[in-house]
């Protein structure tokens, strides 16, 4: 309402501001982005670059993961053979067994396999019994598995270390191609590496004694994934323990009263370390019901690895030199790999030339350096990387549970180096101002980053295109092949358009829009259909993209070591308890000298179908490995796929993957093939045409 008075502008005037109501709830405060161990020194007062929160990184994470599951290919032999057999053996009843899930050694855990039967389980009830969908569910679960511990890790170093380290972490793990195939592998090594991730996560948070919580949900995370992954990878806690012991954290402790500190601190880390222990009895309780007698796998890992006689152990299956690990390495962390190794010899120097960039000092003396707190989330790569490289057999696989680690060092490194090209830049200009004002830090850690990120992406579609066609073409055996035998046998009718290239996927109708109808393949499993594989064993992807009713069997090749055998068949309906007659029986025949087992092979007369690799510009041939798709009079081809000729190839276009011809012609490429035995499978179409009979 107006008074019609006209304020005086040269009057003051009292301003009030209107009481907030009583039950008008506070905004909750926001975290204090400076409160980790490192500190920015420039632009502490601007706007923070973008982090994303734990649900958008958990959803940005998991749709690259997603992707990985669905196109990354089968990187180990040991992934088919000792974990994707077994699981295919509890849900169908037939697969491969290996001498390590032989009752006689029992160095497989049927309660790690265990863990993946559910995914496989909710495929066959809400899809169908077609076992590829399956394949692919076990996938995503472990997808999200690895996820949500990225996510939780990457979460936990922006709130406890730095924002930006973080951030570097978060797109290191998000682009990286080792994690593009290890997130995804069906291997206990992977489920230590979830298991690592989600402990550090944890650790992350400084020790102190009214922090149970961290000392909790590490143990047990860490010792899960040792008791029920990989034993090996409980040294990777070793840092933790020894910070839980000895380093006071956040604690007060005098010289008087380090005693009984120390007295509380073992009692605490005993206590935790009894419950994890726990999990043991659910893990040996599961394997003495399927192998059949007391087994604690844990232990016959350890004892095989470390107190085998001379004629046993790892070494029987290859060894590798001393530089194996740095190399693979590199392959899959390009230009992370020289930062990650740094980041304990980059803390130092940060100690000696920028001693602010690790943050505020400790309320009490007595209290642990922020320098040593870091360096003790540091150690694990260290441990981890020199324990593995003095074993002189050496495996990819052995690396993945420092995976995310390495790119936590990386992360830490670059932000390390960013901060002394901060203190240079304002040494040589005497001007923090102009210091915060310059965008050369932030390019330099940007160029890092989307370097490593276009590497991996090179790195990760080369490994696609020169290697993952064992997997398709093995498929084609069910997608084009079943279909085909089952047409001109008289038992469906395709389309009369239909039409399926070599190893392609289903395509629609041409005479209409509807996708071909579900086909039954269980309609050839009296016709004794034999799927032969020899030189390639080891790339066979297994028995899931294999259709039921074809028994896969051995052909004689170069190899002389020991194949995979046969499980004891079971009931395909039978359950889990069915499946325990045949886990319990041990195959003489399986050894674990690495020695031949002729009684595995096939005569190759009696193949149906072989899975062979061949190189036509540089063709190899021995008396056991023919080139059997040379010979046209015997076998004729189903499905090939270009194969990379690795040994023919320069050493850069074989390892990243680069568009244009003049890239590609530095390759040499041979044929992965499905062939198909003429005049058997002719035999097999006339007996089984309806109404032959």
């Amino acid at each position: 309402m107006s008074t019609g008075i006209q304020a005086n502008p040269n009057v003051q005037t009292i301003s009030f501001r209107r009481p907030t109501s009583q039950t008008t709830t506070p905004s909750p405060a926001k975290k204090n982005r400076h409160g980790g161990l490192l500190q920015d020194q420039l632009r502490r007062a601007q706007r923070a670059p973008w982090c994303p929160s734990w649900s958008v990184a958990l959803r940005i994470l998991l749709l690259v993961r997603f992707t990985g599951a669905m196109y990354s290919g089968i990187q180990d032999c040991d992934e088919v053979f000792n974990f994707w057999e077994p699981l295919h053996y509890l849900w169908k009843g037939h697969g491969f067994q290996t001498w390590e899930a032989s009752p006689e050694y029992a160095i497989r855990s049927w309660a790690y396999i265990l863990l993946h039967y559910l995914p496989v389980k909710v495929s066959a009830t809400f899809i169908g019994p077609d076992k590829r969908p399956a394949f692919f569910a076990v996938r995503m679960f472990l997808a999200v598995i690895s996820t949500i511990c990225e996510a939780t890790f990457y979460r936990a170093v922006v709130d406890r270390i730095n924002y930006r380290v973080g951030r570097y972490l978060f797109f290191m793990l998000l682009c990286n191609a080792g994690m593009w195939i290890a997130s995804s592998a069906f291997l206990p090594s992977s489920f230590a590496m979830y298991a690592n991730t989600l402990a550090m996560a944890y650790a992350m948070e400084p020790p102190s004694s009214g922090n149970m919580r961290r000392t909790l949900f590490a143990t047990l995370a860490f010792a899960t994934g040792a008791l029920v992954g990989w034993p090996f990878a409980l040294a990777v806690a070793i840092p933790f323990v020894l910070e839980e012991l000895f380093l006071t954290g956040t604690d007060k402790a005098t010289a008087e009263s380090r005693p009984s500190w120390f007295v509380g601190r073992l009692k605490r880390m005993l206590t935790c370390g009894g419950v994890a222990a726990l999990l043991l009895v659910p893990v040996v309780g599961l394997d003495t019901l399927f192998y059949g007698k007391l087994t604690i796998v844990p232990w016959n890992i350890v004892e095989y690895n470390v107190f085998s006689d001379s004629q046993r152990g790892s070494e029987l299956y290859g060894t590798e030199p001393v530089q194996f690990y740095l190399s693979n390495l590199l392959l899959n962390f390009n230009v992370l790999v020289p930062f990650a190794l740094a980041a304990l010899p980059a803390l130092a120097v940060t100690y000696r030339f920028d001693n602010k960039r690790l943050g505020e000092r400790y309320k009490f003396v007595d209290q642990t350096s922020p320098y040593v707190l870091l360096a003790v989330r540091l150690a694990p790569v260290y441990i981890w990387t020199a324990i593995m490289t003095a074993q002189k057999h050496k495996e990819e696989r052995f690396m993945y549970p420092i995976y995310p680690l390495i790119c936590f060092n990386a992360a830490i490194t670059i932000y390390l180096v960013r901060g002394w090209l901060e203190a240079a830049f304002v040494a040589v200009t005497k001007s923090p101002y102009k210091a915060s004002q310059t965008s050369l830090f932030s390019q330099f850690t940007l160029s890092v980053v989307v370097t490593s990120c276009l590497l991996s992406l090179s790195r990760i579609t080369a490994l696609w295109k020169y290697y993952h066609s064992p997997m398709s073409v093995t498929y084609a055996l069910e997608a084009a092949e079943v279909p085909r035998l089952l047409n001109v046998t008289g038992h469906i009718t395709l389309p009369p358009h239909f039409d399926r290239p070599e190893g392609s996927k289903r395509r629609k109708y041409e005479t209409d829009e509807e996708e071909l109808p579900r086909i039954d393949t269980s309609v050839i499993g009296d016709w004794g259909l034999r799927l032969c594989v020899g030189k390639e064993w080891y790339r066979f992807p297994g028995h899931f993209l294999v259709p039921d009713g074809v028994r896969v069997d051995w052909i004689k090749s170069e190899f002389d070591g020991m194949l995979p055998g046969h499980f004891k068949e079971t009931a395909r309906k039978g359950g889990l308890l069915e499946r325990v007659k045949g886990t319990m029986v041990a195959d003489r025949s399986l050894n674990d000298l690495n020695r031949e087992a002729p009684e595995f092979y096939a005569e190759v007369e009696t193949c149906d179908y072989l899975l062979d690799l061949d190189f036509p510009l540089h063709p190899v041939e021995t008396p056991h490995e023919p080139r059997y798709i040379a010979d046209e009079k015997t076998w004729e081809r189903v499905a090939c796929q270009p194969f990379l000729d690795a040994a023919h190839s320069s050493l850069l276009s074989r390892t990243l993957w680069m568009p244009g011809e003049l890239w590609q012609t530095q390759n040499s490429y041979g044929e992965f093939c499905l062939l198909r035995h003429k005049a058997n499978v002719q035999r097999k179409e006339r007996l089984h045409t309806v109404g032959a009979r």
